[in-house]
């Protein structure tokens, strides 16, 4: 097991913890993280941009004018795209983006992510994190007592005076240990998560 230091709120090493080299520890799967991240991002999309093809258009059911001797070029409908007004060539219409990944995938690529963090050291574990009160200022004072400007900041609890404080925060992210994601953990470079959400992440995935 590979093991990191466990720091306090004001950035002094209070110990060390050993993680579990099942989850922190895997070999890394570059194309299943690639997959999720790839997967998360097209989930992501609404799919409902849509246009008028030529045939969705209103009008133009009547030829313009006659097939010859006019000198225009022939012409069956003031609705064909070339025309203003007209429909739009290979329109976008609504469609499903989605891209699925069985469950064993996800859990590799979560796992692979994790592993990539802490083989970089940038898996900082916080032996707890609390606030008294709705504090912004109290946060960014921690994240510079641990010298960290941009982090993924994961809590075993849903500590409303954390997530208030950090909201505000545009290079801070907060998640709880259910909904972190391959793609915020490539994002945010580090994470910053506390004890117990370690002990949590490692007993679902290991």
């Amino acid at each position: 097991m590979s093991k990191v230091s466990v720091y306090n709120m004001e950035g002094t090493q209070v110990g060390e913890i050993e993680l579990n080299e099942a989850v922190f520890g895997v070999k890394v799967n570059e194309h299943l993280v690639h997959e999720a991240v790839v997967s998360q991002l097209a989930n992501n999309r609404q799919g409902t941009q849509s246009a008028k093809t030529r045939s969705d258009v209103r009008g133009g059911g009547r030829k313009p004018w006659k097939q010859k001797g006019t000198g225009h070029a022939r012409q069956g409908s003031t609705r064909a795209p070339q025309w203003k007004g007209g429909g739009v060539v290979f329109a976008p219409k609504p469609r499903d983006y989605t891209i699925r990944l069985n469950k064993k995938e996800k859990r590799i690529a979560l796992k692979s992510a994790l592993t990539s963090r802490v083989a970089a050291n940038k898996f900082i574990v916080i032996d707890e994190f609390k606030f008294e009160g709705i504090k912004t200022k109290r946060l960014v004072e921690v994240m510079d007592n641990l010298k960290i400007s941009k982090a993924l900041l994961v809590l075993n609890e849903n500590d409303k005076n954390v997530i208030l404080s950090a909201r505000n925060v545009p290079q801070i992210k907060t998640a709880l240990t259910n909904t972190i994601n391959v793609y915020d953990i490539l994002k945010y470079d580090t994470i910053v998560i506390d004890k117990a959400a370690v002990a949590t992440i490692e007993e679902v995935y290991a």
